[in-house]
């Protein structure tokens, strides 16, 4: 996605995952191949910080009926001042 950031949460009125998105449903990750947004989330949501990483779980908080929340797993890795 070029037009995403690293870790982007968006609201979106999909069943499926779109490519390079997944579903806030609260789901373990591992780190490796997910390296760019463990460093920005670490283990905040859950996971052993070592070998995986937890994503937010917004389930339940779509303002919007049927709709979901998806958090980017790659795009532009956001800079740091």
């Amino acid at each position: 996605m070029d037009n995403l950031f690293v870790g982007q949460i968006e609201l979106l009125p999909y069943t499926f995952e779109p490519m390079y998105l997944a579903l806030c449903d609260g789901r373990l990750l591992p780190i490796n191949g997910n390296d760019a947004l463990f460093s920005l989330i670490g283990n905040k949501y859950g996971g052993d910080g070592q070998t995986n990483f937890a994503l937010p779980n917004l389930k339940g908080t779509e303002p919007i009926p049927n709709t979901n929340y998806y958090i980017a797993l790659e795009g532009i890795y956001p800079t740091r001042d």
